[in-house]
């Protein structure tokens, strides 16, 4: 039995990271800040859940220790230049750091469709910083680079359906900006297929994989789709670029996590679909499914999920 690291396993894609590799017979370890999230994946036998801080460049190297892989999903969505850089760079050169001095050399990283050192957000290029520092590490690596990620539990299409419920207009700010949405589960597997053959096998030290889907829609597409599976669809009104400027920074106002930042926005100006430079999911053997497919069940609306474990056992 092979033994795995995974960093941010307790998160949306992590949860099914997780219950993916216990599946097919890995062990894991997941390190967590908050005991109370260990419930997320402790039903899974295969995973031991351990209190630990990962920026702590000491016990990051103790963690990794002992593991014949790591994967590390370790992300977040808004923040400063600092809280960026802290999470989506710092980390990554820690983690390459604590692999080369434990021997660890597989990694698994997701990173984002649209990382770019010369992005208009501050998301983007600090991913794309990043991917630059694991691949300075020399590991054997490989780089998953997702578009927005939907499912069961996203954060995504299940909040627009919350919010078309309660609201009698979308107002809608980016709305032609066009995304490649790709299913929480394809990317799980994606992980999963990676480990399971090294990229020295392939005549290179790492690789780039663009984890997307087969539909290209747009954000009020989506907005659309969400609210006709989840809820009930309401008419969307696309805002101007400051209006919607304006809308983004009174949400970062307001307590708690925005829904949308202007950072957000940034990253909007560029379209988050496939460059066709990479490989994409086919080359893992997988079949990407269609957010039509999946979306109605699990959104409530249309099928159920019976249907929605069916895909899962795809």
């Amino acid at each position: 039995m092979k033994n795995v690291l995974v960093l941010g396993g307790t998160g949306f894609v992590g949860r099914q990271v997780c219950e993916y590799l216990n599946r097919a017979g890995w062990a894991i370890t997941v390190p967590t800040r908050r005991a109370v999230n260990a419930a997320r994946v402790k039903h899974l036998p295969r995973v031991t859940v351990i209190e630990a801080n990962v920026h702590d460049p000491a016990a990051l190297e103790q963690l990794v220790s002992g593991h014949d892989a790591v994967v590390n999903l370790v992300a977040i969505l808004h923040g400063n230049e600092a809280a960026f850089e802290r999470t989506h760079v710092t980390l990554p050169r820690h983690l390459g750091q604590a692999c080369r001095t434990q021997g660890v050399h597989r990694l698994v990283h997701i990173s984002a469709l649209g990382a770019d050192a010369a992005g208009p957000s501050r998301y983007q290029r600090s991913k794309a910083r990043g991917e630059a520092a694991l691949m300075e590490a020399g590991l054997d690596l490989s780089i998953l680079r997702p578009s927005v990620i939907f499912g069961a539990e996203d954060r995504f299409l299940n909040l627009f359906a919350q919010l078309q419920s309660l609201f009698p207009v979308m107002p809608l700010a980016g709305a032609g900006a066009r995304f490649q949405p790709v299913w929480v589960g394809d990317v799980a597997q994606a992980v999963l297929a990676c480990l399971s053959r090294p990229v020295h096998t392939l005549g290179a030290r790492s690789e780039v994989i663009e984890c997307v889907g087969p539909d290209v829609l747009t954000l009020a597409d989506l907005v659309r789709l969400a609210g006709r599976y989840g809820s009930r669809q309401r008419p969307v009104v696309p805002l101007p670029m400051g209006v919607g400027r304006l809308q983004a920074l009174m949400m970062e106002l307001a307590p708690g996590e925005p829904l949308m930042s202007r950072d957000n926005l940034d990253s909007m100006r560029v379209d988050n679909v496939a460059s066709g430079r990479h490989p994409d999911l086919r080359s893992l053997g997988i079949r990407p499914a269609s957010v039509h497919a999946i979306a109605p069940a699990y959104l409530g609306r249309q099928g159920g999920r019976s249907r929605l474990n069916a895909l899962r056992g795809r």
